[in-house]
């Protein structure tokens, strides 16, 4: 049991040591990954597209 009081209470010290992301950064940050991930997301569906395409024409 000492144990885990001693884990708990070091990882409280450690969470006080975080630097957390301002409200502004964290939106902005959050745009960032959305768009890239709908960007890949859209690369990939006409990469297989194309490949199915290509598939369908070999066999």
């Amino acid at each position: 049991m000492n144990r885990i009081k001693k884990f708990f209470s070091e990882v409280s010290v450690e969470m006080k040591k975080v630097s957390w992301p301002k409200w502004d950064e964290l939106k902005g940050s959050t745009w960032v990954v959305l768009s890239f991930s709908l960007i890949v997301s859209i690369f990939l569906f006409f990469i297989d597209r194309i490949l199915s395409s290509v598939m369908q024409v070999i066999l």
